[in-house]
């Protein structure tokens, strides 16, 4: 069984893959776009599982007997469930699972009280997981390499980088980005094209497009309308390449300090910018603007280099 669990630790920076595993992944993505005869945007997904022969099914976390029946179902002729019966129940319920991919049934489970935007990446991400040869034998719960979290999360951001890869046609999207300034209003128009959430429309654009320029992704609840009752923490934290080669991880203290010189009180739509001085590795300042935007549930900010900071010259 492999699993698919949202994150509620107060930040987690993204994992940037090797070369050499972004290129496996890559040709394993290719390999599936190819066989449905490389599809315009949007891609859908029921396609995907035909050609791959993979099966769909749902459970509820929210109801624990539906989740039973769910399970019950599985153990008829599924022998990976059939010999711990109680592994999914317990992984849904500890780890807020949000998708279940059961290799020996090639059948994929999603979480039914998700929203249909968030199951789609969800979907796709199992399906990563499903065309990603090296990770059958990378079971949670069943593997003890799987379990230390240094592995886990590697494994899970390969997933991530194999479902941006479908679900963004690979280059048609970073061809679609790079024709366009970056900023948030072009990740808008790309979330209407490729038919994917504004949230890993936004993650995708600061990995995959404009690779000379750098740029940070935070992904968090409203910092005046924390939502959650711990503070303004940022969920995600997006570096692109370039900025990881130019700068160094800025904390996140700064990052929201930052964002509160600008933000507005409105609870929905754009929240406002404002230009930011950061240092880079060699002690030299440079200017980037922070723009933010709320869909209600995330708050998506986006900061791009602009320019040198001009030097001031004392007497």
């Amino acid at each position: 069984m492999h699993t698919y669990k949202s994150n509620k630790a107060d930040e987690v920076r993204n994992i940037i893959l090797s070369r050499s595993t972004a290129s496996d992944i890559d040709s394993q993505v290719n390999k599936v776009l190819r066989g449905l005869g490389n599809p315009e945007p949007p891609l859908r997904l029921e396609d995907v599982r035909e050609l791959l022969k993979l099966d769909r099914g749902y459970y509820s976390s929210t109801d624990d007997s539906f989740l039973r029946e769910t399970i019950s179902k599985l153990t008829v002729a599924g022998a990976q469930v059939l010999k711990r019966p109680s592994l999914l129940l317990d992984a849904v319920r500890k780890l807020d699972l949000r998708a279940l991919y059961l290799p020996d049934r090639k059948r994929i489970l999603l979480d039914q009280a998700q929203p249909d935007a968030k199951q789609r990446w969800n979907e796709a991400h199992e399906i990563g997981h499903s065309i990603l040869p090296w990770h059958e034998d990378l079971m949670l719960g069943d593997n003890e390499h799987s379990l230390v979290p240094s592995c886990h999360a590697q494994i899970e951001a390969e997933a991530n980088y194999a479902a941006g890869q479908l679900l963004f046609l690979q280059s048609r999207f970073r061809v679609a980005a790079n024709d366009s300034t970056p900023s948030l209003d072009t990740i808008r128009a790309l979330k209407g094209s490729f038919g994917n959430t504004y949230t890993t429309t936004f993650w995708r654009f600061i990995e995959d497009s404009h690779k000379d320029v750098p740029m940070i992704g935070l992904i968090g609840c409203h910092p005046r309308y924390p939502n959650d009752g711990a503070g303004a923490g940022f969920r995600h934290v997006v570096e692109s390449p370039a900025y990881r080669a130019m700068f160094e991880s800025l904390p996140v203290e700064r990052l929201r300090s930052e964002i509160l010189t600008y933000c507005q009180f409105r609870k929905a739509g754009p929240l406002g910018s404002g230009e930011v001085s950061i240092t880079d590795r060699r002690g030299e300042r440079h200017i980037f603007l922070f723009e933010s935007f709320s869909n209600t549930y995330d708050c998506l900010t986006l900061a791009t280099y602009q320019r040198p900071q001009a030097r001031v010259v004392g007497f």
